[in-house]
């Protein structure tokens, strides 16, 4: 009788028992934390992972063929869901062409570097006794942002350093702090009149960390881009990194230094472009790299005992609401 069913059945019916018996069945309720064994638990993990990424896949291809099919009668693709477009509007999203702002920026405390009236002279200075790392990374800081002049201070506080700047016609003074041997914060002054900006830093990456870089960089004046920082806060903190660099970009140099800002994290990245041809153009990037997070914006110059700060840092404001950025 058995044989009878099997031979009435046919060959179809084989293939889909069998095919039946290789899927793993799972009940629909079942939760792979019931599985008390590390390693199977984490065997059928990666099953469904891999099932997932299957049908993902499928189902691309699947929505590809159809819009191929419809050709121009095809409708509109989705646009997915991010943090970065789902964006809280800020009130104090600036507009180029609004009056009030082209007012500022022609009496703020960077009017006269736009202006060309003077040329930025940097001093890159550390925390106390700085080791290894930091120093490496203030020597490639100079030679990223022009006319830099590095300076290591021992014990030296910075209310007596700042005096001594100004009278040498420094127009920046940038601090760069360290935490068990690893650079994590910056501190960058506006001379003679402030504003003056605290950042974290993260991630930096030195040239010789870095795969497939290119040569040292030249002595030629980078160009300066920078991106995203559209509200009044951001706008502020734009025209600070724009006035590091001479306001007179040296094209044949070939060199970009690109301040990108995403969700209030500034991403620094140095780079020389290279033409192919007529119509292809590469990109070599220089180093170093690293991202800065701002903590507070302080009116004037460096001062923390009795400053005015501007914008402070509040992290309950950042995690009550993820898509509300101050950049």
């Amino acid at each position: 009788k058995l044989l009878e069913e099997a031979e009435e059945k046919g060959p179809e019916s084989e293939s889909a028992e069998t095919s039946s018996s290789t899927r793993p069945a799972l009940p629909p309720t079942f939760s792979l934390s019931e599985i008390k064994n590390k390693q199977r638990r984490q065997l059928m993990f990666m099953k469904l992972k891999q099932e997932k990424r299957k049908q993902k896949l499928e189902l691309r291809k699947k929505r590809r063929k159809e819009r191929e099919a419809l050709g121009d009668k095809a409708p509109p693709k989705e646009v997915p869901k991010t943090i970065e477009n789902q964006r809280v509007y800020d009130e104090t999203t600036v507009d180029p062409e609004d009056e009030e702002v082209a007012y500022d920026e022609g009496t703020d405390e960077f009017s006269a570097y736009f202006n060309k009236l003077i040329n930025p002279k940097v001093l890159i200075t550390t925390s106390d006794r700085p080791r290894g790392r930091t120093v490496r990374f203030c020597e490639q800081l100079a030679t990223v942002i022009p006319n830099a002049h590095v300076y290591y201070r021992r014990g030296l506080a910075l209310k007596r350093v700042i005096p001594q700047c100004i009278s040498r016609d420094f127009t920046y003074l940038m601090v760069i702090n360290e935490d068990r041997k690893v650079p994590n914060g910056m501190i960058l002054c506006h001379l003679p009149d402030g504003p003056t900006a605290h950042f974290k830093v993260s991630s930096v990456r030195l040239r010789k960390e870095m795969k497939r870089r290119g040569k040292d960089p030249t002595e030629h004046y980078p160009e300066v881009i920078l991106n995203n920082f559209t509200t009044r806060l951001g706008h502020s903190i734009g025209r600070l990194f724009a006035a590091l660099f001479p306001h007179d970009p040296q094209f044949q140099g070939r060199q970009v230094a690109t301040f990108h800002n995403q969700r209030d994290f500034i991403f620094f990245r140095f780079h020389r472009y290279i033409f192919r041809n007529e119509k292809k153009v590469g990109i070599q990037e220089l180093g170093p790299r690293f991202t800065l997070k701002l903590r507070s914006l302080q009116k004037g110059t460096f001062d923390s005992k009795f400053g005015e700060y501007e914008w402070v840092h509040k992290r309950h404001e950042m995690d009550s609401n993820r898509r509300k950025f101050h950049l």
